[in-house]
């Protein structure tokens, strides 16, 4: 399986008998999968076989689909309003003895506003229900070009995560290699703040100063956090070569990678490990912007 980004956009229309319908889609990064559906006056019973895909087609992210339908080529229909026009005609017969005018005419009643309406025919139960199954096939396709371009930018995004964990690696590699974390340095600058602590005073305890010196030599060490970090870089990379969605599996080892970075720089007692250590949460930082976009 391939990774799929959260972010991506499709259109899908379609005829269907008189109807014509438009489907557009966006989706963008979320904690979950949330739909936000709009469809047409009257189409609420295609929502649940809608949502239903999405779920069978995604995993995570923040969507919206708009639904767009027109009917056309129906032949109008012309109806008589009888009620409002038997309501007219009894007012003009009321008035008619207290006013001196010419009788209405046909073409003037009708033109009253309420009298004649315009519509489309009647739609046929088969028409609809043929209308609804082609509008929620539209759906189908229409998510599955998401799912795609979701998966091509997935493709990108896996290539830049693995370049920035490539980054982490060579930079924890760094900082076991620096000067600075090797014991003979360690000792040695041990050795020198003792001198200059005896050389101040003669009342401490070498003995104590020996526990001491060996409990700062034990914080100061960072085996335990680089270690950490190549597990973490591992097993991060087994998820992107896995593939799916893996997004929140990868937040949290971005956290984590995070945490061995702080816990590093606040170890550090060399200028080149602490300038190491900020360089590797900088590029933790970036890949765990990147892991937000993938589902």
């Amino acid at each position: 399986m391939v990774l799929s980004s959260m972010t991506g956009f499709a259109r899908g229309h379609g005829v269907c008998g008189s109807y014509a319908w438009a489907w557009e889609i966006k989706s963008v990064n979320g904690k979950g999968l949330d739909l936000r559906l709009r469809l047409p006056p009257g189409w609420d019973v295609i929502e649940a076989a809608v949502r239903s895909r999405v779920s069978e087609t995604l995993a995570r992210g923040s969507l919206q689909a708009n639904l767009s339908v027109e009917r056309s080529g129906a032949p109008p229909v012309v109806r008589v309003n009888a009620a409002v026009l038997e309501a007219v005609l009894a007012t003009l017969r009321q008035l008619a003895p207290r006013i001196d005018a010419s009788p209405p005419s046909l073409d003037g009643l009708l033109a009253l506003k309420g009298v004649m309406e315009v519509g489309d025919a009647e739609e046929g139960e088969e028409e609809r229900r043929s209308a609804e199954a082609a509008v929620t096939q539209g759906f189908a396709e229409a998510i599955g070009a998401l799912a795609e371009m979701r998966r091509h930018e997935g493709a990108v995004l896996g290539r830049v995560l693995t370049a920035r964990l490539g980054e982490i690696a060579a930079l924890a590699e760094r900082a076991d290699k620096s000067p600075g974390r090797q014991p003979e340095a360690i000792r040695a600058r041990l050795a020198e703040q003792i001198a200059t602590l005896l050389a101040q005073s003669e009342r401490f305890d070498p003995d104590r100063l020996h526990q001491e010196a060996i409990l700062i030599a034990t914080k100061a060490d960072v085996r335990e956090e680089l270690d950490r970090l190549a597990a973490h870089v591992a097993q991060a990379q087994r998820l992107i070569e896995q593939g799916g969605p893996i997004g929140r599996r990868l937040d949290f080892l971005a956290q984590e990678l995070n945490r061995e970075a702080n816990t590093l720089c606040a170890k550090a007692n060399d200028v080149e490990l602490t300038n190491i250590g900020l360089e590797l949460k900088a590029a933790v930082e970036q890949f765990r912007e990147q892991v937000q976009n993938v589902e």
